[in-house]
């Protein structure tokens, strides 16, 4: 049976990630709300929010968790070709309302989005406390592509990406990793597998392994927050 959550108390406990439902993999939970403390309870936990329209918010944990390990991500060659060419402008923290209104967006194959009003508001929440970030990528000063996400010590939980040019959401990610990689972030979060991820370098791993990546990487320096990359980053994919 999943357990409800009471929606006027935050600091609630989650049931354990091992209680997750096999099918539909990952369920853990349902109700709740998606405050501040909420959020941040749950992804120390390995846990995420995800749920469609009329749907009461829905918790997941699954196993196996997809990942990128920010020290092993090696972009392919024509990427790091693309990154040479200096063709794209790439900052953080920026615009993040921007971004996560582009990936709100309907897409060929993806007409509904889990990014309704309540969950864009709940992660602009996240970012005004300094939690959620925001990579951009700009063409001739129009944002083209971008990604946005939960940092926890030296652990990245990504949420969702876009692009309206060639290669700029790979180039975003790109650059996560490069800046990750020097700060000696631990993980990056991709919660479930795609095609597209595991062509990006992204692995499955055990849950239990996944949690206790969080066990070491939550704890210790908080990279808190506006973030600033190195101007120097595409240097790491020489």
């Amino acid at each position: 049976m999943i357990p409800w959550l009471d929606e006027s108390d935050p600091y609630q406990p989650f049931p354990d990630p091992a209680r997750a439902l096999p099918e539909p993999n990952g369920l853990l939970a349902v109700g709740g709300c998606l405050s501040v403390a909420r959020l941040l309870r749950a992804y120390r936990q390995g846990i995420f929010p995800w749920y469609s329209a009329g749907d009461p918010i829905c918790w997941w944990s699954p196993d196996p968790r997809t990942v990128i390990f920010p020290q092993q991500f090696r972009p392919a060659r024509s990427l790091r070709k693309t990154l040479r060419k200096g063709l794209f402008q790439i900052s953080a923290d920026t615009a993040f309302e921007a971004v996560i209104t582009a990936c709100a967006e309907p897409v060929p194959g993806r007409e509904e989005t889990w990014i309704m009003p309540e969950m864009a508001r709940a992660y602009r929440d996240l970012h005004a406390a300094g939690y959620a970030h925001s990579i951009e990528v700009r063409q001739d000063s129009k944002l083209v592509g971008g990604l946005y996400g939960v940092a926890l010590g030296r652990v990245f939980y990504g949420e969702s990406m876009f692009s309206r040019v060639s290669d700029a959401s790979k180039v975003a990610l790109s650059m996560l990793c490069a800046q990750l990689a020097r700060w000696q972030f631990v993980v990056i979060d991709c919660q479930l597998p795609t095609a597209h991820l595991h062509r990006m370098g992204a692995c499955d791993i055990p849950r239990q392994r996944f949690i206790e990546l969080l066990d070491c990487g939550c704890e210790g320096i908080q990279y808190h927050g506006t973030w600033h990359l190195d101007a120097d980053l595409a240097l790491d994919y020489l």
